[in-house]
């Protein structure tokens, strides 16, 4: 259970007294998530989710996340709304921990995402990359190229104790990446974590984008790397054309992707391949004694990589000519 900071009943109605939503009801921790500590509450007011922020959140950049979604939401995008409080600020502290209370989304997270899924997805981040585009605020993207090579020496000498020889292909698939990583790809605000349980549906359509506490300034097709990744493989490691060309298409009708982005779309797929596999990699390794959040197996990402290296065209993730 991602519920890493108690919260006494004291405590919240001190810190609810500052806001005019209302007297609470209930509150409840999370599950889900592995960031943060999370609460699910309910006021004589509606349904909000108040959220403590841990110490891998850098607290420095959570004006950036809070402005964020609040720029997003005016922009027409569904995603949760930062609360302020009577005196006009949403970033409070609580328990300890800097705090904030947000809107509550309606809609489910899925599991095992439909074709139909996957094209109202590549709508939803195409419009959310037009709606970042004039906001004000930057933040680069530390798990990026840059940041790779640090977090495999936090890993290196352990890794081939999680499988055999990932060190070596880990080394040569960095050095790989540094050789024929793009640069000056079309930027801008990305979300950099769109798994399948930050986005809520209500039947085929999307009702909601949420967990923000990634986002960064990078390039656009970075982030359709990441979701394909995220959404059109299958458990056995498999890649679905069938989800990959649903939400290419659902992402180009809304945003065209530019030739460039297109050349540079496989060394994308193993960058974001590569990243999610290294944190997952250092998690692995270093999981507390008594942790109640299980890390996320990196092999799963150790496969992908695998069938990104035989590819040579974005036609093969199934881009229309």
């Amino acid at each position: 259970m991602a519920v890493y900071t108690e919260v006494t009943d004291e405590e919240l109605s001190a810190f609810l007294a500052t806001y005019d939503i209302g007297t609470v009801l209930s509150y409840k921790g999370i599950a889900e998530g592995v960031e943060n500590t999370n609460y699910f509450l309910h006021t004589t007011q509606g349904f909000y989710i108040l959220t403590l922020y841990e110490k891998r959140v850098n607290e420095a950049d959570l004006p950036f996340f809070l402005g964020l979604m609040q720029h997003l939401a005016k922009k027409g995008l569904n995603c949760p709304l930062p609360v302020n409080n009577r005196q006009g600020v949403a970033l409070g502290r609580l328990a300890g921990r800097p705090a904030v209370i947000i809107t509550f989304l309606e809609g489910v997270a899925v599991r095992r995402p439909t074709a139909q899924h996957c094209a109202a997805l590549g709508g939803a981040l195409a419009r959310l990359h037009l709606a970042g585009r004039d906001f004000a605020m930057t933040r680069p993207n530390v798990l990026s190229l840059s940041g790779w090579g640090p977090l495999f020496a936090q890993a290196e000498k352990q890794a081939d104790t999680v499988s055999s020889g990932l060190a070596a292909r880990t080394r040569r698939e960095l050095e790989n990446l540094e050789k024929d990583w793009p640069r000056d790809l079309p930027a801008g605000i990305i979300h950099a974590d769109l798994f399948t349980d930050n986005v809520f549906f209500i039947g085929p359509d999307v009702s909601g984008l949420i967990d923000f506490y990634f986002a960064c300034t990078d390039a656009l097709a970075y982030d359709v790397a990441i979701c394909l990744n995220a959404w059109c493989f299958e458990a056995d490691a498999s890649y679905n054309l069938t989800k990959g060309r649903a939400m290419l298409a659902g992402y180009q009708a809304v945003r065209a992707l530019e030739p460039a982005e297109i050349e540079a779309l496989p060394v994308l797929c193993r960058g974001s391949a590569m990243r999610f596999m290294l944190t997952r990699l250092v998690d692995w390794l270093n999981v507390p004694p008594g942790a109640l959040v299980k890390p996320k197996d990196p092999l799963e990402y150790d496969r992908k990589l695998n069938f990104h290296r035989h590819v040579k065209h974005a036609r093969e993730y199934g881009l229309d000519s």
